[in-house]
């Protein structure tokens, strides 16, 4: 079993960024094509956006929703892959996971991404 651990998720307001990891344990992983996936309330898992590794650049592609706002890269040293996420819209909320394409590894528990104009807030906590 290949471990997957996604992160960086949170609440970001609407316009603002993320930038999501999802590191892959085990052996092999820059000859597969690696990807990144998210799944919202009551939809089915989509795929974001996927990369294969090539000399001298790799190759990208992306879901027409969100071309133009999202990112993917990797580091093969690492064996890791993130993606950076820009101009966020409400529509982008999901749980985001990262997986090769096609989706042979288990799934991890991926990293929720939440859009709201409050933003996430910051605890005060008054002692005496």
């Amino acid at each position: 079993q290949v471990p997957l651990v996604e992160s960086g998720g949170g609440t970001v307001q609407p316009g603002g960024s993320l930038r999501l990891s999802c590191a892959q344990g085990g052996y092999a992983f820059s000859v597969y094509t690696m990807a990144w996936y998210r799944q919202a309330p009551g939809k089915e898992r989509e795929l974001v956006a996927r990369i294969v590794s090539r000399w001298p650049s790799d190759l990208a592609d992306y879901a027409d929703f969100v071309k133009g706002r999202f990112t993917i890269s990797r580091d093969n040293a690492k064996k890791t892959v993130f993606l950076e996420m820009n101009n966020v819209k409400p529509e982008d909320a999901a749980v985001y996971y990262c997986n090769r394409d096609p989706p042979t590894l288990t799934w991890g528990q991926g990293t929720q991404v939440t859009v709201s104009p409050w933003g996430q807030g910051t605890q005060v906590t008054v002692s005496s």
